[in-house]
């Protein structure tokens, strides 16, 4: 093409809408940035900024590059005309001030205006970046994400075309520059286009690229700016032949590649020439490839697209279908099946995560069939030996805490519980009833650690009301099964649903079991010391019991019959409660003694009746009442009889009586008979034979 002055303005008219473009779009995407906070945009305003100054140093390299051209015309036009050669001026570089012009812009304009506009970029770049901050874990839903999604989309295509249109142009010589600015506008399209699919992406399912793109963007403006530096260093040492356009520092080659794909393809077509030997590409099979690659490419897309409509799962999966990424409400089982096409339905596994020995998470598989193991106490022993509570125990050790005893206070009556604490081996096998509500009840490497968190929580609470002996006894299947309900009934309340009401967790225990129960090690022989003492509590216990019961054996022949006896005297104690209150010689009084006195002749017929040693005592009774009744009985008859001797011959009974009561009174006594001629006193010193050394001496012993 011809350098004339025509050629350059035309340049320049580009490179002067290409100014109006690039603030035209800087504009509008700050205004939408602001507006809707979206931080990408604010960072894509700078770049956008920053390529309208670089078409506007293109416009006006071009302007000038047509003032040259016209100078030169009018040059030309002088020295052909009849004043040729009688100009005042020595040199005809006098009359060129366009073209000196022209040369100090190349020469100073170029590289100053190449470092500006890459220290603004990698500036803006870094500014956002440190702005934007980390990544955070979730990001609040976009103010316009229908128009993020519209205007990328519009811009991205309208930036395109242009960008396309300025690198065609840029493949004449003297429009070379023009690459520069289409890169600039292939970089605007890039940005709004990252925007776009952000959003839509966000629409559809997760939101990882609206919270990454903030970030990516400042990065994306220090990359291009960086280059620009790169490329105005390799500029002061690369050669240029006489003629050529020096080209600017700002022209980014990566984009320029986004700008201008074919020159891609062109490169990729000159490789495979050069490496075998000959021109691949003037065959004609190539040739008749190239032009039904796009058809073809187009059709395997289309059939490629048609093929998401079919989803196959397998046998041991369950696959939910999802709208735009929402539920529908059917899940399907192994086999294929029908849906719409990519995006507006797709078909989600929920995954099965593991951790490994170092506590991260694996992707086992992507499955809801079978049964998933859990741990929620101590992790059981690998090993077949014998284990015991003295031994060394492997794995993480889980304790759970127990009462000693069956009370709810202690020894001293104070509120405070004495505790136990105990390693529980406690494995729990589920499995996924409801898919739907299984994934929507956590993250997916979060659902586990949910269920082990709530589980664990009802197992503590739950070993916290019961007794060591029971833990440690046999009812372990019981307690097993207690637990498993409890369990389950925790999960039955979680994932509340819109209304408020919880819709359960979606998983089915099938196993929750009490495998193992062990003390710790160091406190494994004092920890035996509570069994042994509940053990003789226990043995005290039933000793007293067996000695109550043959103390009441002993008493009433019958441990029973002694409990209804002492019954029997809880209504004595009544009875005579209510003879007590009743007024002395009134009815009730009288009714109450009756009662009274037939209810202890009922006891004691009871009591006869058992035997024992309280039977034998009032048979005693019995005998030595009879005994003294019949003793007096007998005195009263010998009074009848020594009364009836009286009156038979009063005289004759004073006699015998008065003999009688003497001889009585005389017993044991020294008498001496005197004769009345003893005229003299005797003095006798008569005393026992036996006194003073047996005074001490009862008289039964005499």
């Amino acid at each position: 093409m011809r350098a004339d002055f025509q050629t350059f303005r035309s340049a320049a008219t580009v490179s002067i809408r290409g100014v109006f473009l690039q603030l035209g779009l800087a504009g509008v995407t700050l205004f939408y940035g602001v507006k809707s906070g979206e931080q990408a945009a604010v960072t894509a305003a700078i770049f956008m900024a920053a390529g309208a100054a670089a078409w506007l140093v293109l416009a006006i390299i071009y302007d000038q590059h047509r003032r040259e051209r016209v100078e030169a015309m009018e040059i030309e036009a002088l020295a052909a005309g009849p004043t040729a050669g009688t100009s005042v001026f020595s040199s005809q570089e006098d009359f060129r001030p366009a073209a000196k012009r022209l040369a100090g812009l190349y020469r100073f304009l170029f590289p100053i205006a190449s470092l500006l506009i890459a220290g603004a970029l990698i500036g803006g770049g870094v500014l956002r970046y440190m702005q934007a901050g980390p990544v955070p874990a979730a990001i609040a839903p976009p103010m316009y994400p229908g128009w993020g999604l519209g205007l990328g989309i519009g811009i991205a295509a309208l930036g395109f075309v242009v960008a396309r249109y300025a690198a065609g142009l840029a493949k004449q010589p003297v429009w070379s520059n023009l690459k520069a600015g289409a890169a600039f506008t292939v970089g605007s399209s890039i940005l709004w286009l990252a925007i776009a699919v952000a959003h839509l992406v966000d629409y559809i399912g997760p939101d990882v690229l609206v919270r990454y793109l903030p970030r990516t963007s400042a990065v994306f403006l220090v990359v291009v700016g960086a280059e620009m530096v790169v490329q105005f260093l390799l500029a002061i040492y690369r050669p240029r032949k006489a003629g050529d356009m020096p080209r600017a520092a700002f022209e980014s080659r990566l984009l320029g590649f986004a700008a201008a794909p074919d020159r891609i393809a062109q490169s990729i077509s000159d490789a495979v020439n050069y490496q075998l030997g000959f021109d691949v590409t003037s065959g004609w099979a190539y040739r008749l490839l190239s032009r039904s690659l796009a058809p073809l490419a187009l059709a395997a897309a289309a059939i490629g697209w048609l093929l998401t409509c079919v989803v196959v799962v397998q046998p041991h999966q369950r696959a939910i279908i999802l709208r735009f990424g929402e539920p529908v409400g059917r899940a399907v089982g192994p086999g294929p099946h029908l849906k719409w096409m990519w995006p507006i339905e797709t078909s989600y596994v929920p995954e099965y995560f593991e951790k490994d020995d170092k506590q991260n998470l694996v992707l086992k598989d992507r499955t809801v069939t079978g049964l998933r193991l859990m741990q929620l106490g101590t992790q059981p022993a690998i090993t077949k030996e014998p284990i015991l509570w003295t031994n060394d125990h492997v794995g993480e050790e889980v304790w759970q805490y127990v009462r000693i005893g069956p009370g709810g206070e202690n020894v001293q009556g104070a509120d405070v519980v004495d505790v136990a604490a105990v390693s529980v081996e406690i494995p729990m096998q589920y499995r996924v009833s409801d898919v739907k509500l299984f994934d929507e009840l956590a993250a997916p490497e979060e659902r586990d650690d949910l269920l082990r968190a709530i589980a664990r929580r009802e197992t503590t609470q739950f070993f916290q009301n019961q007794t060591l002996d029971t833990v440690l006894g046999g009812d372990r299947i019981k307690l097993s099964d207690q637990l498993r309900d409890r369990v389950q009934k925790a999960f039955d309340q979680l994932n509340p649903g819109p209304d408020g009401k919880p819709r359960g967790a979606g998983v089915e225990i099938v196993l929750l079991a009490i495998a193992g129960v062990h003390p710790p090690k160091d406190t494994a022989a004092a920890f035996e010391t509570p069994v042994q003492a509940g053990q003789r509590y226990e043995a005290r216990i039933l000793s007293a019991e067996s000695d109550a019961i043959q103390k009441l054996t002993e008493v009433v022949g019958d441990a029973a019959l002694a409990e209804r006896l002492t019954a029997e005297v809880k209504v004595d104690e009544q009875l005579k409660a209510a003879a007590s209150a009743a007024k002395p010689g009134s009815p009730e009084a009288i009714a109450a003694s009756k009662a009274l006195v037939e209810h202890q002749l009922k006891v004691q017929e009871m009591l006869l009746e058992a035997g024992g040693s309280t039977a034998a005592k009032l048979a005693d009774a019995r005998r030595a009442r009879w005994q003294a009744n019949l003793s007096a009985r007998g005195e009263a008859m010998g009074y009848k009889g020594k009364e009836a001797l009286y009156l038979a011959a009063p005289e004759l009974f004073r006699l015998n009586t008065f003999f009688d009561s003497m001889k009585t009174a005389l017993a044991n006594t020294r008498v001496l008979i005197l004769s009345d001629e003893v005229q003299n006193r005797l003095n006798l010193d008569i005393k026992p034979k036996d006194f003073g050394t047996e005074i001490f001496k009862s008289d039964n012993s005499k």
